[in-house]
């Protein structure tokens, strides 16, 4: 019989049909087909002006569900999810905050900061400012602004609460290293970026320090040069400790006075080839020597540009590095306007690359030779505490609220600032019987570690600071120790990163 085959024959036709149907389907229905992505997109958006619409007819507060705040709130949400504290929304009134290093000038304490989970860490006060005069230092965490805690806040939005009027009070909490913290009442001023200092040490050891990467720095770093071949020096130590950046194209300029040719730097973009550019060394620029020895002083306060000069002259062998590992800000941002609103976004589109072709970001660079004053222990950062007068009050609830050993006792002795006031240019008896004082008190921290806190008093109250301080400072008295022995020489290394290797490590 030949009828079982015939049945066979429509079943699977039937079937044909119903699968060529179901993939009909599936291929032409915007619902069942994979989306594009920018399919996707389009969707997503029409969610979000969807929802926009509905919270600006229904929410019960309607002074707060404006469209400019909801579009402003929506903006900071956006670039806040990206996890970068570098990319971020500027309501308009607030991009002054943006043009700091190029006007030079507003009115604060003079904090260099970072969004951190506790507030804002400190990636350096600027020097002479009021914040630097009061003894605050890179890697504190700002936790509080005038007793409201900042964990919840955007950087910009810290910023905006730390600065204000010329002449006004703001009172920071403070935590420094595992278990001090304290609060620092400071009165605002006129900040003034300032860019470069320099002197020598003895008769053949130029000091460079460079401040901050102002648009003014490169010209300024060019006469502290020729004023040092005036001078007739031997060597040179650049100091970039806690200078935060600044101008992009003024270390590049900085570098290139030292480095005859190669790459200075580069950046690299996953998504936009176009942004991948290098910046090299013109020899014609090039008015350093390059037998020169040179030594460079880093911090965890050095950043962004202070990195782009500080691994061009590692890379290339042209310097060997002192200190400890930089900050690690290693990527670019571009601003743009918003025509309607007038406000600004700033978002990270790339990220630098040094000679070697390391990507710093996050990671930061490792001095050639690795040395920091000694970490202090719980017990003696409780002893530090009562130096500083630090606030027990502020100091209880932080310490309760991170879990951190309780603060010191109660000071029964004159502070550091006390016996400064008292005593504005001390002698070295008088700082003696200071520290037999607090020895009485129980003390232990060695002597050389207190008076050198007794002289940064001293400077950061003078009008007139010594530039350099070799007596105490461990980095430079180094530094200038493997110049003048001739341990330092320029190596002339030519690093071709012709393929970056993007490798970002946690800070």
């Amino acid at each position: 019989m030949t009828v079982r085959p015939n049945r066979e024959r429509i079943v699977w036709a039937a079937l044909t049909v119903v699968l060529l149907t179901a993939l009909a389907l599936f291929v032409f229905s915007p619902r069942l087909r994979a989306a594009s992505p920018e399919d996707e997109t389009q969707q997503y958006l029409r969610d979000v002006a969807n929802v926009f619409r509905y919270v600006r007819d229904n929410y019960v507060d309607a002074d707060k569900s404006q469209p400019k705040a909801l579009l402003e709130g929506a903006l900071k949400g956006m670039l806040g999810s990206l996890g970068d504290p570098y990319s971020d929304y500027f309501a308009a009134g607030d991009t002054s905050i943006l043009d700091d290093t190029t006007t030079g000038k507003y009115s604060g304490v003079g904090l260099v900061i970072s969004k951190v989970d506790k507030g804002a860490e400190v990636v350096a006060p600027i020097e002479g400012s009021p914040a630097y005069k009061a003894g605050i230092n890179a890697a504190d965490v700002v936790v509080k602004v005038d007793g409201e805690s900042m964990a919840d806040y955007s950087i910009d939005d810290i910023m905006k609460k730390i600065r204000g009027q010329n002449g006004t009070a703001v009172t920071l909490s403070i935590v420094r290293g595992e278990s001090m913290s304290f609060d620092v009442n400071i009165k605002r001023d006129v900040i003034e970026v300032p860019a470069v200092k320099w002197a020598m040490i003895g008769k053949d050891v130029g000091y460079l320090r460079l401040i901050q990467f102002t648009a003014l720095a490169p010209e300024r770093v060019r006469d502290a040069l020729n004023w040092f071949a005036s001078q007739g020096y031997k060597s040179l130590v650049i100091d970039l400790r806690g200078n935060p950046g600044g101008v992009l194209e003024a270390p590049i300029d900085i570098a290139n006075y030292f480095i005859s040719d190669g790459l200075i730097v580069g950046t690299h973009s996953d998504r936009d080839p176009a942004r991948n550019q290098a910046e090299y060394a013109d020899p014609k620029n090039m008015i350093v020597d390059s037998t020169l020895p040179v030594a460079v002083l880093v911090d965890k306060g050095s950043a962004s540009a202070s990195e782009i000069l500080a691994g061009a002259l590692k890379d290339t062998g042209r310097a060997e590095l002192f200190g400890t590992t930089t900050y690690g800000k290693g990527s670019v941002q571009e601003v743009h306007r918003l025509s309607d609103t007038g406000g600004e976004f700033k978002l990270t589109i790339a990220r630098y690359y040094t000679p070697s072709g390391d990507f710093i970001d996050k990671k930061g660079i490792v001095p050639n030779r690795v040395m920091e004053e000694p970490a202090l222990s719980a017990d003696q950062e409780k002893e530090l505490a009562m130096l500083l007068g630090a606030s027990q009050t502020a100091a209880n609830s932080a310490a309760d609220a991170t879990g951190n050993a309780a603060p010191a006792p109660q000071s029964k002795g004159r502070t550091i600032q006390d016996f400064v006031k008292a005593n504005p240019q001390p002698t070295d008896a008088q700082i003696a019987a200071f520290i037999a004082d607090w020895r009485k008190q129980g003390v232990t921290l060695d002597d050389r570690y207190l008076r050198r806190l007794v002289r940064q008093e001293v400077n950061r109250t003078s009008n007139n600071p010594p530039i350099y301080d070799l007596d105490f400072d461990i980095v430079l008295q180094a530094a200038v120790k493997a110049l003048q022995a001739g341990e330092i020489t320029p190596k002339q290394i030519k690093p071709k990163p012709a393929t970056p290797q993007l490798s970002l490590g946690g800070k």
